[in-house]
């Protein structure tokens, strides 16, 4: 056997390991290893776009045997566009102004204080509530025409009255919270209380003492034009006889004096 038969197997196991340590040795990647042929891309709609204009080349656009409108510059040859006055767009906008100056958007009160809507009805805190929504989606609009046009006023003007605006439906908030508590309250001291039934059958409130209901039975009217006197002995007002004595006006009725205590 000759030398370079022998030689040929280490040459090869030579160049093997020369391919390992070069593998071993090459940079981590995380993409698809190149595929080992070409495949041809077999989509229809590849180079398709209609942001630039590049349609199908087997397709004719109708479009392009028509010319296209061109807008009208001129202001006095457009046609006026009819806007309805009472559309709910309008809802958004203060006075129907896309911005007020800040004189206008300064000029509002103080907020309701929770005092103060304690003595309102259920109807009277709905009603405001929804007219400090209306107010805050004016102002939010306001907020994205001003981030538009940048004119460089108002934003502090419009920051306070939004203030002012958060103020009262936390107010609103609180006392119907109050209402709400009240009348759990309610709830347990009804269970507890024998005169009133809670099971929806009939009335809520069954007196046990019969003087506490009130019969059905219609009063008597009297005449036309007919005072009905009142029953019992009368109470004379000291302060209404003295003033008669200081004006000198007769007394009408016969002083009586109060019932004894």
């Amino acid at each position: 056997m000759s030398s370079h038969s022998l030689a040929r197997p280490a040459t090869a196991l030579r160049q093997n390991a020369l391919l390992v340590v070069r593998a071993s040795s090459s940079q981590f990647h995380t993409t698809a290893a190149p595929l080992g042929r070409w495949v041809r891309d077999r989509s229809k709609n590849r180079g398709v776009s209609a942001i630039h204009r590049q349609p199908k080349k087997d397709i004719q656009i109708s479009v392009s045997k028509f010319p296209l409108p061109e807008p009208v510059l001129d202001a006095s040859t457009r046609t006026a566009a009819k806007v309805d006055p009472d559309h709910g767009l309008w809802g958004f906008f203060r006075d129907k102004k896309a911005l007020p100056t800040p004189e206008e958007d300064y000029k509002h009160g103080r907020p309701w204080t929770a005092a103060e809507l304690r003595r309102k009805s259920w109807e009277d805190l709905q009603k405001l509530w929804w007219v400090c929504v209306k107010e805050r989606n004016i102002m939010e609009t306001q907020k994205i025409e001003r981030q538009r046009l940048k004119p460089g006023y108002g934003e502090f003007e419009s920051n306070t009255r939004y203030g002012q605006v958060r103020v009262t439906q936390r107010a609103i908030k609180h006392v119907l919270t109050e209402r709400y508590y009240v009348w759990q309250e309610a709830q347990k001291i009804a269970a507890t209380d024998p005169e009133v039934d809670l099971s929806g059958e009939g009335p809520a409130y069954q007196p046990h003492d019969p003087a506490d209901v009130v019969s059905g039975k219609k009063l008597k009217k009297g005449k036309k034009g007919e005072k009905k006197k009142p029953e019992g002995p009368q109470v004379v007002d000291p302060i209404h006889e003295a003033r008669r004595e200081l004006l000198g006006e007769p007394s009408t009725e016969s002083p009586q004096k109060p019932p004894a205590v």
